[in-house]
């Protein structure tokens, strides 16, 4: 493999294929490893959210000073890197060559959610291009597999595998949301009088219909990311169709 200069290569690329950290720093031999400095800024912002991730707040949670942490990362950015890296951790596992192509891409966007699910800042984390660390490009692998697999291009894959990764995040920015929510049931309720005759004094009369019955909710409950994600199959699906139809 030809060799690149860590200056080349975007914040924590090389960090994330393992190579050794490059730093112009002098002193004592560093007390703690990449994987703890990672370790201890997931450990942050699952306590505190994605704003807690700043390098002197990691730095203290270590026990280090705040120029120290530059010693094993150059930077913030790098960091996000590795975190992201972390938290998404390793793919789904497919089951590489199944014929059903919805089953995989079901099971794959359900993991994407329940990551979230386990990390509520993974849906702050800005995103930056396409994947190029080693378990962000597992996950894309495996969803590029099962569609490609099912007749679509390499380009309408990814287009596809684009769509179930924003509903994903969304599905998983809202759930945390509410999750975090100070609303009580009872000012829910109350929320629900005082709109009710609003609503039907502006004519929105499926609105009212449904806040009256309890359909207009906040939860976010199975169905609906089930609903949500099978029209969303279902759009894949009609694609699938067609080449199939174009190629026989």
């Amino acid at each position: 493999m030809p060799a690149t200069e860590d200056s080349d290569l975007p914040p924590g690329l090389a960090l994330a294929w393992g190579l050794p950290a490059k730093t112009t720093k002098l002193g004592r031999k560093p007390s703690q490893s990449i994987e703890q400095i990672v370790g201890a800024a997931v450990e942050l912002a699952d306590a505190d959210g994605f704003g807690a991730l700043s390098m002197p707040k990691i730095a203290q949670r270590l026990g280090l000073t705040a120029n120290a942490i530059y010693r094993y990362v150059r930077s913030r950015d790098e960091l996000l890197v590795l975190v992201a890296e972390a938290a998404w951790g390793p793919a789904p596992d497919l089951a590489p060559g199944t014929e059903d192509w919805r089953d995989a891409a079901n099971v794959w966007t359900r993991a994407m959610i329940d990551r979230c699910d386990v990390h509520p800042w993974l849906c702050d984390l800005p995103v930056r291009g396409a994947p190029v660390t080693p378990n962000l490009l597992d996950w894309a692998e495996a969803i590029l597999e099962a569609l490609t697999g099912a007749g679509l291009t390499p380009t309408e894959a990814l287009g596809c595998a684009f769509v179930l990764d924003g509903y994903a995040r969304q599905i998983g920015g809202i759930r945390r949301d509410l999750r975090y929510s100070t609303a009580t049931p009872t000012q829910s309720d109350t929320v629900t009088r005082f709109l009710l005759p609003r609503l039907r004094e502006r004519g929105h009369s499926v609105l009212a219909s449904m806040m009256d019955g309890d359909d207009y909710t906040d939860d976010v409950v199975e169905d609906d990311v089930a609903f949500g994600l099978d029209r969303i199959l279902d759009g894949i699906g009609v694609l699938v169709t067609a080449k199939r139809a174009a190629e026989s």
